[in-house]
């Protein structure tokens, strides 16, 4: 499993426990775990997409 999974349910976890306590400071850091783990996941497939069409350029080149 990715960190950037990991770190969405981490903070959808987080952000359930703060609600249901009604602690706003861990349902506030439980939405930002889950923010950065979907910013990474986005960094991720851009990444990805990016080598993919590298090599495909190398392919069309040759």
């Amino acid at each position: 499993m990715r960190r950037s999974a990991v770190q969405k349910g981490k903070g959808r976890i987080k952000e359930t426990v703060g609600k249901v306590t009604g602690n706003r400071r861990m349902e506030a850091e439980g939405k930002a775990d889950h923010a950065r783990g979907k910013a990474r996941q986005a960094g991720v497939k851009v990444r990805e997409a990016a080598e993919k069409a590298r090599e495909a350029m190398k392919r069309r080149a040759s």
